[in-house]
């Protein structure tokens, strides 16, 4: 097992408030919100009406009417634009802000309050709010390239990187952590049922990959002299790549 360390962790936060924050957030994510309670986090994705990818994000209950949903810095503002286009006649509030964070992973057994479970909500991998973090002496602060390499081992995506807005759910190999099938109806839900339903494959997928020394994000992935994707992010040897459906690799 890896060593257990931290890293600063920049995330875009959107603070969603009101008598109505609940239930408008059960309608719009792909997640289930109504049966959370305070505490609970969960993945979601927040998608267009088309089935494209908005964003994926954790969404954190802090309260009766409150949440938090963060996502990776950059794409904050495409959640809060799109969660308000269809705010009607709810009462609920949008506050969106770039927080630091600290992401501390391989945590074993060690306690720490306040702790939020991230990627794979698996306990192994936690996010704390850096103001609230009393860190214990025995976790060594890492680097980012650990923290990548960590995330790519993890089969975790990153928005930018390995999803982007021409994205269906399908395509991200995270559809189990994210997306709840027997919840009511949401934007995109449609397409993302209909995939799961007739067990449709998507025509491309995020794979973890192995890759050669050298290789850079936005290289090629050829497979017996054929291109069939590329690498969307690299770390060493390891990385994850965008292929083509039944490609072997």
């Amino acid at each position: 097992m890896s060593d257990v360390f931290w890293v600063p962790l920049v995330r875009d936060v959107i603070t969603v408030s009101g008598k109505d924050a609940a239930s408008y957030l059960h309608s719009q994510l792909s997640q289930d919100i109504s049966s959370m309670e305070a505490g609970d986090a969960r993945q979601s994705f927040l998608l267009e009406p088309t089935g494209k990818i908005v964003a994926l994000l954790r969404v954190t209950r802090g309260g009766l009417d409150r949440f938090v949903l963060d996502t990776d810095p950059g794409f904050g503002d495409a959640v809060a634009a799109r969660l308000s286009r269809f705010k009607i006649r709810v009462e609920v509030d949008f506050e969106l802000t770039t927080q630091t964070w600290r992401a501390i992973r391989n945590l074993g057994g060690t306690s720490i309050q306040g702790v939020i479970p991230a990627w794979r909500m698996d306990g192994s991998a936690v996010d704390v709010f850096a103001g609230q973090a009393a860190m214990p002496d025995l976790i060594p602060e890492g680097s980012w390239e650990q923290y990548e390499r960590e995330r790519i081992a993890a089969g975790w995506p990153a928005m930018g990187a390995d999803v982007t807005a021409d994205m269906i759910p399908a395509e991200t190999g995270v559809v189990e952590v994210a997306v709840n099938f027997s919840k009511g109806c949401y934007p995109g839900q449609e397409l993302v049922e209909r995939m799961d339903s007739r067990g449709s494959k998507a025509p491309r997928s995020i794979v973890r990959i192995k890759c050669p020394l050298g290789t850079k994000q936005g290289d090629d992935v050829v497979v017996n002299g054929e291109v069939v994707g590329r690498f969307t992010s690299v770390q060493g040897e390891i990385a994850m790549a965008l292929v083509k459906r039944g490609t072997i690799v």
